[in-house]
């Protein structure tokens, strides 16, 4: 099998960023037997090296080759210097690191990432400039985040509704884009020496709509965890029957029992 195996809500809890139950046993299990897999995230937090080094320090044991997040594939995508991104202090810092200039009066892209306190100010400003031109962009496009047990309205959220409002079109650079599975695909291929498709993936992951439809949609098998966004399956209810995960289980413990092998 190969994995393509989501990080938050998945392998780490949203209450204390620590590793959920079984996770860290069940990638000592791949990397043990030699299975092919890539953490894709989509962290926008922290530069790239640093959020991997994280979760080493967490104790999984995951090398550069079996990672991937929006960050290191974004200039793949916005090629531009003047953008206007919105998100987190270290996010803003991070954009700028990576080379590129914050105009907020004149952009040619704006880039939405993760914020717990946006207000209506904030999507004011994104509608003028999108009506004055600048193209929208989203980090990811996530349904929703989960913070202090409470759900909150994601970036792909935010990405529909800025749409919606002003009549423009969207480009994500994380999951759910097709570009930035076809990457993480790249690195399986590199890792195993042969040519994969999607319907060779198993995808694991918090998010049946954020990361899964998009990836089922794809030809991904795709399967759902409860230990993040999704608490129940009864939340699935909006899912029509063709986009519904091929599986459902508590957590990646569960998982790793059901495969054999933990």
């Amino acid at each position: 099998m190969i994995f393509f195996i989501d990080v938050q809500g998945t392998l780490i809890d949203d209450k204390d960023k620590k590793p959920i139950v079984g996770a860290v046993e069940f990638i000592n299990s791949l990397n043990k037997n030699r299975t092919p897999y890539i953490v894709i995230t989509n962290n926008t937090k922290y530069h790239s090296k640093d959020f991997l080094n994280y979760l080493n320090s967490l104790g999984f044991d995951i090398q550069k080759k079996n990672y991937i997040d929006p960050l290191m594939v974004l200039k793949d995508l916005i090629k531009t210097e003047k953008i206007a991104p919105f998100g987190t202090k270290n996010f803003l810092e991070i954009i700028e690191n990576l080379g590129y200039i914050l105009d907020y009066k004149n952009p040619q892209n704006i880039l939405i990432s993760v914020k717990e306190d946006y207000n209506n100010s904030d999507f004011a400003q994104m509608i003028e400039l999108l009506l004055q031109g600048a193209k929208l962009y989203g980090m990811h496009a996530t349904s929703m985040y989960v913070k202090d047990n409470k759900r909150y309205p994601g970036v792909g959220a935010i990405l529909s509704m800025l749409s919606y409002a002003v009549g423009v079109d969207y480009e994500v650079v994380g999951k759910p884009s097709l570009n930035f599975y076809k990457k993480a695909a790249k690195k399986i291929e590199d890792l195993i020496k042969k040519e994969v498709s999607f319907k060779d993936i198993t995808i694991i992951s918090d998010d049946a709509k954020g990361d899964l439809l998009g990836a089922k949609r794809a030809g991904m098998k795709t399967i759902l965890v409860l230990s993040g966004k999704i608490k129940d399956k009864k939340e699935l209810s909006f899912f029509k029957k063709d986009d519904m995960p091929d599986m459902v289980f508590k957590n990646i413990k569960e998982i790793g029992r059901y495969l054999g092998v933990l």
